[in-house]
């Protein structure tokens, strides 16, 4: 062996004679360019951080001289470490060989640095020659915000309505007024309001809070956003599967559904026209009144007369007192949404808030309450800032936010200097203009570390839902978030979320379902129209469709596809250079011209081609070889087979391939030991999940997966290595797996696994097996993941695990077939300080009647949810004096065919909310448990009712 190596190294020395040593060199450059990268992210920060007026023109452009040399830079280096470099590892004769067979790329880069440190120094020589000093860059004190915890506040603020509660009663009664007077139905056509005024004043915030005022009516509800650039062709069909599906929202843990009578069945292959039908109802094809779809939907930002003759075609007119509420900022679309009519009724214009709201509604954002007087030193310089304001909500909250993060002894100093910043022309005449001089002063006073995860933002369309899981992640994979001492960089991505929405930079949302809680933000139109402003100057990100067609790009660094004209999308296309492209973002649907030039993307990091059709399996072979992948999401497409060398994605950290035609993954995936999150389900089977594979234990980084299945007992002895694990929806399968007295051996190594996974935050559990089914192993645990928040059990069991009572941050528990009888269950979990939702669906309480007993307090308990459309039991759900005095949300389904009756409501002192939700088939028993329930709170006082909400599958 020694020999070998001695002639290989011989045959290196010959072939590049003098200069070897200026090769073997390349690793000693590399490590003084980081110095530079190093230096250039200091005087990228400064930049950053420096007053506005210190930032001329020459210093904005020598800023980004130093910024694309810094992409450059990090290219060099990353194509170093990622395809050149050795491994510490290797033996002299690997090392020999990799020498060998990397002795041209090293050329190349040898000369490549040498170009960029050139460029570094003449960069450097430019910014002396014309006497720009780092003074100009230097940020005043007063500039730099204190963020300590208190200083922020939360972002549930019950003052986002402030002042609008009037404005919201009166367009809530114009809505109901035309369906019925004092209990006689009148006008019973389709009618739609429209809410009209400028950006920034509130339409969408109004919009929403008459639709939720109206819960109680009996519509069927659906909210969706028009973009700017919206076609009558997929867009439509988008929108329209988007009210279908919140109209028809399937029963949480029911996928499979009733396919039969199910609305949602076929709808991903329909065209508009076909989804369209399906909002008609069985009344316009049976001639059954009773059957009709009463509906109230909410179109939000209608920008053209065309969009919008487009959407409401789809429409039906089935004269059951159906409503529509627009907003637009244009007066034209307003009146030709609305029916015409004596005095424009059912056009509602936005009016600013007056001068009492404006306040309250700045000190709810800035000191947290709306009654918190501020210091007398600083109330004339709040009254300066609300004139300048204008009345406009969102200026309101976006300065107010910004204050809210600074302390004394600065805070006098810093409203001050903000109150100046404000252009003083917003006071008369609010523009465009204004209201983003005011966004760009909210994102100037960002702490450095959050305003390039602001600037990312702007990759996504308008309006667009940015799942929260996939934004934080994304943000990882870019290199944008920060080492910290003693957290994971995912924690530390959660951090900036969270003080992202304190600042009410983007807007938070959520909802539950059946693997738990889905969280996504999105940003107000008017901020985003900021932000990519300013990630365009900066060339951080380049738009290819919509408005950005023809946009010429010199280097294109993050790509966003976003809709637009085919041919002028692909010209655009044509021209670029795609060899520095380190993130590619797909929000056009139909990508097939951009997959074919993939071959092109040879420093991509992130890879996000979630819900685009044309890609095939042919170009998911070409996005395995890109060595260089931290992010991979194929969620949504066409692709049916994963080659094996995906394998070889040695650093990809994220891994999503859901709702795809795929069967299995390869078992190569073990050698992805950087991978955080692996996300896998097919489209049409919702029960074939990902079979964790032998060597899984290799896969240490592993934190999230959806849901998996194990089928092998040394897998199952593996799982338990996986000590980063938090998250998982996990099913046994014992089916090969049954010792000589009948016992799945594989059950035992399962239970054993899960008592070593301290970290784990979410579990999801349910058995496949021809042996008894249940999931009595859960109670033998050694040791439960005392950590657990999320807990959710899925198929039949003798009796809850006797360590769940000993989870004391569990704040969520749900189930689904586990068959116990109600004082078990509710006797166990009234124990737990902290959980605060419980979810039992389909045939989880055998007893006939539910008695919640006044033993069961629940100290945190705010939501309950019982039964499923296809169980019977309980058929009485009954509460005690006492129980859940902290409850505040009940919702409850109806079995079909059968009554569900309510009883002991008057106890439930706390509530805030009750949702009936049942088959149309069974309205009688809705209306009459409706009706019961609204008597009870109307004999309430009016500070303590609570609304009563049906809804129809």
């Amino acid at each position: 062996m020694d020999s070998t190596a001695q002639t290989i190294l011989s045959n290196v020395g010959q072939l590049v004679g003098k200069e070897f040593e200026k090769l073997r060199a390349v690793g000693g450059e590399i490590e003084e360019l980081r110095d530079e990268l190093a230096t250039m992210h200091a005087l990228l920060r400064m930049q950053t951080e420096a007053e506005d007026g210190a930032v001329d023109h020459f210093i904005r452009e020598w800023m980004r001289q130093v910024r694309e040399l810094t992409y450059d830079a990090e290219d060099c280096v990353d194509l170093y470490i990622f395809r050149i470099r050795s491994h510490p590892r290797d033996r002299f004769l690997v090392w020999s060989k990799r020498l060998l067979a990397t002795l041209f790329p090293r050329h190349r880069l040898a000369g490549n640095i040498k170009a960029l440190r050139a460029r570094a120094v003449s960069i450097s020589d430019r910014h002396a020659r014309y006497g720009v000093g780092r003074e100009a860059l230097r940020r005043s004190p007063s500039m730099a915000p204190m963020m300590a915890a208190r200083g922020l506040r939360s972002a549930n603020h019950t003052g986002q309505i402030v002042g609008m509660e009037d404005q919201a009663n009166a367009l809530a009664e114009k809505v109901k007024a035309g369906v019925c007077d004092n209990g006689e139905e009148r006008d019973m056509k389709l009618k739609v309001f429209s809410i009209v005024g400028f950006g920034g004043l509130g339409k969408t915030t109004l919009a929403m809070e008459v639709c939720r005022r109206l819960e109680v009516d009996s519509y069927l509800q659906a909210q969706v956003s028009v973009s700017q650039m919206f076609n009558t062709g997929e867009d439509l069909k988008e929108l329209l599967k988007r009210v279908l599906q919140q109209m028809f929202k399937r029963e949480a843990g029911n996928e499979e559904g009733n396919k039969e009578n199910d609305p949602l069945t076929g709808i991903d292959t329909m065209d508009a026209d076909q989804i369209g039908s399906k909002l008609k109802g069985p009344s316009q094809r049976q001639e059954n009144m009773n059957d009709a779809i009463r509906f109230l939907i909410m179109i939000d930002d209608v920008w053209t007369v065309a969009a919008w003759d487009a959407i409401y075609s789809k429409f039906p007119n089935n004269k059951c007192g159906s409503r529509i509420i627009v907003t637009t900022r244009i007066e034209t679309v307003a009146k030709e949404c609305s029916d015409p009519s004596v005095e424009e009724y059912y056009i509602y214009r936005m009016q600013p808030l007056n001068p009492e709201y404006s306040r309250k509604l700045f000190l709810s954002r800035a000191f947290g309450t709306m009654d918190a007087p501020p210091h007398e030193q600083l109330e004339v310089t709040m009254d300066n800032i609300l004139k300048k304001c204008a009345g406009l909500p969102l200026a309101i909250v976006s300065i107010a936010s910004l204050l809210a993060s600074y302390k004394y002894p600065e805070r006098k100093d810093m409203w001050e200097t903000i109150c100046k910043s404000i252009g003083s022309q917003m006071e008369s005449n609010p523009t465009l203009e204004g209201m983003g001089q005011i966004l760009t002063l909210s994102y100037n006073h960002l702490p450095y570390h959050l305003k390039d995860c602001m600037l990312y933002l702007s990759l996504f369309p308008e309006d667009y839902e940015i799942n929260k899981n996939r934004l934080l992640y994304r943000w990882v994979a870019e290199g944008l978030v920060e080492d910290k001492l003693g957290l994971t960089l995912l924690e530390v991505a959660k951090s900036y979320f969270d003080e992202l929405v304190s600042r009410s930079m983007i807007i938070p949302a959520s909802s539950w379902g059946y693997a738990g809680r889905i969280e996504v933000c999105r940003v107000h139109d008017m901020m985003l129209e900021v932000m990519v402003s300013k990630s365009l100057e900066a060339n951080f990100v380049s738009l290819v469709g919509g408005h950005y067609d023809g946009m010429f790009y010199d280097r294109v660094r993050r790509l966003s596809i976003q809709q637009g004209i085919e041919h002028e999308r692909r010209h655009s296309m044509e021209r670029m250079d795609m060899q520095h492209v380190r993130s590619l973002s797909m929000f056009e649907l139909n990508g097939k011209n951009l997959f074919d030039r993939l071959r092109e993307f040879t420093l991509l990091r992130v890879l996000d081609l979630e819900g685009c059709q044309g890609l095939e399996n042919k170009h998911v072979v070409v996005i395995c070889q890109m060595y260089l992948l931290k992010f991979l999401s194929l969620k949504g497409t066409d692709i049916s087979v994963m080659p094996n060398k995906v394998g070889e994605l040695e650093h990809l950290q994220v891994l999503d391939v859901r709702d795809t035609n795929l069967h299995e993954l390869p078992e190569t995936v073990i050698r992805l030991e950087k991978v955080e999150r692996m996300d896998f389900s097919h489209r049409q089977n919702w029960m074939i999940w990902w079979t964790l594979p032998k060597g899984l234990s290799k896969m240490k980084a592993l934190r999230e997966v959806a849901r998996a299945e194990i089928d092998n007992v040394d897998v199952a002895r593996e799982f338990g290595e996986l000590g980063q694990l938090r998250r998982i929806f996990l099913f046994v399968n014992d089916n090969l797996h049954v010792d000589k007295k009948g016992d799945p051996k594989i059950l035992r190594e399962v239970a054993l696994s899960l008592s070593k996974l301290y970290s784990l935050r979410f579990l999801g559990i349910g058995r496949l097996g021809t042996c008894d089914g249940k999931l009595d192993f859960l109670d033998r645990l050694p040791s439960p993941p005392r950590l657990l928040r999320y807990l959710f059990i899925d198929g039949e069991i003798t009796k809850l695990p006797h360590w769940v009572s000993t989870l004391s941050h569990l704040t969520f528990f749900g189930g689904v077939w586990i068959n116990l009888r109600g004082d078990h269950i509710f006797g166990t979990l009234c124990k737990l300080p902290s959980l605060q939702n419980i979810k039992l669906w389909r045939a989880c309480i055998e007893d006939t009647t539910l008695v919640l007993r006044s033993i069961h307090r629940f100290p945190l308990l705010r939501a309950l949810s019982l039964c499923s459309t296809y169980c019977s039991s309980p058929g009485v759900i009954q509460f005690e004096r006492g129980c859940m005095d902290k409850l505040e949300e009940l919702s409850v389904t109806f079995h079909l065919g059968t009554q569900r009756r309510i009883f002991g409501i008057e106890h439930l002192k706390n509530l805030k909310e009750v949702q009936l939700t049942g088959k149309r088939d069974n309205s009688s028993s809705l209306f009459l448990a409706q009706e019961k329930l609204r008597s009870e709170s109307n004999r309430r006082p009016k500070a303590n009712q609570f609304k009563v909400i049906v809804r129809y599958e």
